[in-house]
């Protein structure tokens, strides 16, 4: 009982992290097998997360077909392997293992700055279904970002850290306090070798033209800096928060 709640934890944590990965559970067991059935175990992208379904060769296997279905494989699999014919092993028992992926094919969207159009703009997002991270410095501005199992809230005294944990899926805003802190984000993400979907900044064309000056005065490439988005939104509605987070979140989704 102990290690089926530790294992609902370990799920439900990875769960709301947004990280793709892979529930595998031996389903059943026959015969001379490494593990009983029961046993489950986590795999993202780089291996195990936590648990094991009996370590050696079946579980190497399990993890090599977990990696594919990450990698755009089919979503649940139920397969049986002989461990001798199918897995090399000696043992003379088969095995039946359950593959489930969680967190795949959810639309990741990352927020920072949680200011008036950012709290507007969660608001309508988790109405959406998509994994949302809002990222500030401002602890007082974060608690006002509404409460939802969707949305993930980071409190960062230098929200440029948070650009290594982005993945090249995922669609970014930056609405900070202003283009000082707009910019570091902005670096930090054109010096990697991240190509996003979406990367838009909140401003005027004024804004753009200050930004994209600094980027390239610090050793961006311009066709990095053209792949910027700003002003961002459809040309809809007024100033109103509520309306601009409209706008938004219809170029995001288009």
């Amino acid at each position: 009982m102990a290690y089926e709640s530790a294992f609902i934890e370990k799920l439900a944590q990875l769960s709301h992290s947004g990280q793709p990965f892979v529930a595998v559970t031996l389903a059943q067991a026959h015969g001379s097998t490494p593990q009983d059935a029961g046993s489950k175990m986590l795999v993202t992208a780089s291996g195990i997360h936590s648990g094991t379904v009996g370590g050696g060769k079946v579980e190497a296997k399990a993890i090599g077909l977990a990696q594919e279905m990450l990698d755009g494989g089919e979503r649940v699999q139920l397969v049986e392997w002989n461990l001798k014919r199918d897995v090399g092993m000696t043992c003379g028992g088969s095995v039946s293992l359950l593959f489930e992926t969680y967190n795949i094919g959810i639309w990741k969207i990352v927020i920072f700055g949680a200011g008036h159009v950012a709290h507007a703009l969660t608001s309508l997002l988790m109405t959406l279904r998509c994994q949302v991270t809002v990222i500030d410095p401002r602890q007082e501005w974060l608690d006002r970002i509404p409460t939802c199992p969707q949305i993930r809230i980071r409190h960062m005294s230098d929200p440029s850290q948070f650009v290594s944990e982005i993945d090249s899926q995922t669609f970014v805003l930056c609405m900070t306090m202003g283009h000082a802190t707009d910019r570091p984000i902005l670096e930090a993400i054109l010096r990697s070798d991240k190509v996003l979907p979406y990367l838009g900044v909140i401003g005027s064309r004024a804004k753009r033209a200050v930004l994209s000056k600094e980027l390239l005065a610090a050793g961006l490439e311009q066709s990095r800096i053209d792949s910027i988005i700003c002003p961002i939104g459809l040309p809809i509605g007024r100033n109103h928060p509520g309306e601009i987070a409209v706008s938004i979140a219809a170029q995001l989704h288009g």
